[in-house]
Formats: structure tokens, C-alpha cells, sequence
């Protein structure tokens, strides 16, 4: 989960009930439309910024194949994802279905969602209390927040794609905010390919299907809502990030979704997978909010889990197919490591 989806759901779950954030419903197409094959997407004229370059693919893409991890006779095929995408581009979602129409289960990536277990007149209530959740503590902007040196980076961001109201937001926010123009002038998107894919999926074959999923309620909705309005959250580094990427990254942000896209995974392990998310995560789960509603180790209670419904899987399916994102899979520790300590044999696609 996206750092800032993280705080905003926190927010949110502040003052809206359990029963009222349940996820909109997955639509069946899997990708916008594309491009006349062998064509590129038209580009706003470039404004000297180094994420203005073109995304040359389009059309219908292979995708990158799937990790198969072997115990004996029982597989788990698991599919990598990563954002952004190139935003005209077809995913061939041929051996996915296969691959679905055969298995007995399928594991969602894991997730961890915030809700209030108040009711709806409460939460009604409550609603005013969230205006100004994401600006910074007492009015202040972010020339006042950020390092002179900061400010005056962010500033040049700011003024090519967003405007100056964006100052007031708190540097986590101002980095998604950032984020979100950039890669969408970049012919990028953050738009999750495969949920759609695997629901439709899903759909057609109905196998069994596993959430790993972690669920912190909140049990004074009001008090968190003062709480994290005042707090002082240490995200310099996620803003510091995220303006370091745009600055320098952005090139091998775009070879690497084109590398995803086309299936090159040689190309995709040779390139960094690190980014600022971690950092924004961190800024989060760590803060004082977050360790009070024991944030600050869920990520790895959510490993655990999903290691857990791995290990059951390779023990009595024949076949079950799985999503994690790559950056998590690949790390050092990840949980392509962690299987392969198991024990279980793990082939690469292009292996």
C-alpha cells in the first residue's frame, strides 16, 4: 500500500465507518485503451524536465511471466507488479488465466486497511473535523517546514506541476501530490494492471481466494483525528525522495516499466527497485499516531501471514497462484529469499 493511500485512509477511517469503506467494484477492463499499434502517445511539448521523455511502448505487451515456486508436486505461480506503467499499453493476461483456470487457490498481495467501528450519525458528525488533515500543523507552509535548500527544489517542482496551495499540505502529502502530476505528464500511470485482471479472472474459473489482510480499528475516532492533525510526522526524507527521483530517476522509472511491460526480466533485476516508498511508509507507521495503533510492525506481521498461507498452499494444492509486488519479492530478505530458506525450488520466468 502507497504511503500517503496509507495516511488517507487513516484519516478517512477516522470519521467514516467500517461498513461505509468497503473498495469501490472492480471494473472488467484490465488497461485503457491502446495506441494504433507501432505508434507512440502524444506528449505535452517538453518543458525542460527530465520526466517529459516518451514512453515508447504501446499496444499489446507480454507482461513479465510468472515466479514458480515447486514442493514436490504442488506449485505457486506468483505474478510481480510494479508502478508505474506505461499508460497505453495491452497486457496479454493469457497465461495468468491459464494459469487461474487450473489452481485451487488464489493469494491476494497483502494489505492493511483502517477502519472505525463507530456508527454512521458519529461519523457524520465528525466529517468537519477532517478539513485541514492534510496540511501541515498550525498553518504553516512549507517554506516555513522545509530546509532552505528543500523549499527551493520542491518550489521548482511545485510551479511546473502543481500550484502554490500545494505549499500548505504536510511534505508526505506534497510528495503524493507531486508524484501523482509528474508520472501522469510522463505517459505513466499508478493504475494497479493486475487486480482487475485477476478479478476477471477469478470471475471465469472461481477458485478459492485468499486475503491476507491486516485491519487496525480505531477506537476514539475524535482523539486520532487531534492527534494527527497536531502531530509532527518526520517525512523530510519521503518529500526529499520523491524530489530526488523526479530529478534524476525518472528515466530508469520508465525503462523499468518498459522492461515489465515486455517481459524483460534480466532487465528488471538489474535496475534499481528502491524508491522513496519505504521512507513514506516509515513516516507513517513510525510516527506516534501510527505506534499507537500498532502500525509500527505490521508490515512485517503481514509478511508473516502471507508466508503462512504460502507454506499451506505448497502443501496441499496442486496449483495457486499469487500476487506480490516486485520491489518486496526481489529485496534482499524478500519473499523470494525467505521461500527459498524454506527449502522450495524457485524458478524465474526466464529461467
Amino acid at each position: 500500500m502507497r504511503m500517503t493511500t496509507l495516511a488517507a485512509t487513516l484519516c478517512l477511517a477516522l470519521a467514516l465507518p467500517a461498513q461505509a469503506q468497503q473498495a469501490a467494484p472492480v471494473p472488467p477492463a484490465v488497461t485503457a485503451p491502446a495506441a494504433p499499434s507501432g505508434q507512440t502517445p502524444a506528449v505535452p511539448a517538453d518543458d525542460g524536465l527530465r520526466t517529459e521523455a516518451t514512453v515508447v511502448v504501446t499496444g499489446e505487451q507480454p507482461g513479465p511471466g510468472l515466479w514458480l515456486v515447486r514442493n514436490g508436486n504442488h506449485e505457486l505461480y506468483i505474478l510481480g507488479t510494479i508502478t508505474p506503467l506505461p499508460t497505453r499499453m495491452q497486457w496479454q493476461t493469457r497465461q495468468l488465466d491459464e494459469v487461474i483456470a487450473n489452481a485451487q487457490e488464489v493469494i491476494h498481495a497483502p494489505s492493511l486497511a483502517v477502519n472505525s467501528d463507530i456508527g454512521k450519525f458519529r461519523a457524520l458528525m465528525l466529517l468537519p473535523s477532517l478539513v485541514g488533515v492534510k496540511n501541515n500543523p498550525d498553518g504553516k507552509r512549507l517554506d516555513a517546514v522545509l530546509p532552505p535548500a528543500t523549499y527551493v527544489r520542491w518550489s521548482a517542482f511545485r510551479d511546473r506541476f502543481l500550484d502554490r496551495d500545494a505549499d500548505k499540505l504536510r511534505p508526505m502529502f506534497a510528495a503524493d501530490a507531486l508524484w501523482k502530476a509528474a508520472i501522469k505528464r510522463s505517459g505513466l500511470s499508478n493504475d494497479d494492471v493486475a487486480k482487475p485482471a485477476v478479478a476477471a479472472a477469478v470471475e471465469r474459473h472461481h477458485p478459492n481466494v485468499t486475503v491476507v489482510k491486516e485491519t487496525i480499528t480505531v477506537k476514539d475516532p475524535k482523539a486520532a483525528i487531534k492527534q494527527f492533525k497536531a502531530a509532527e510526522i518526520e517525512d523530510m526524507v519521503c518529500l526529499e525522495g520523491t524530489l530526488d527521483r523526479l530529478g534524476q530517476d525518472m528515466e530508469v522509472l520508465r525503462q523499468r516499466a518498459n522492461a515489465w511491460a515486455q517481459g524483460d526480466v534480466a532487465a528488471i533485476r538489474a535496475m534499481p527497485l528502491n524508491d522513496q516508498y519505504q521512507a513514506c511508509m516509515d513516516a507513517v507507521t513510525g510516527s506516534g499516531i501510527g505506534r499507537s495503533l500498532g502500525m509500527a510492525d505490521a508490515m512485517q506481521r503481514l509478511q508473516s501471514a502471507w508466508m503462512a498461507k504460502a507454506d499451506a498452499a505448497l502443501s496441499t494444492n496442486a496449483t495457486t497462484f499469487a500476487v506480490l509486488p516486485m520491489r518486496e519479492m526481489l529485496a534482499p530478505g524478500g519473499y523470494l529469499d525467505r521461500l527459498k530458506a524454506k527449502g522450495y525450488t524457485v524458478i524465474a520466468p526466464d529461467e
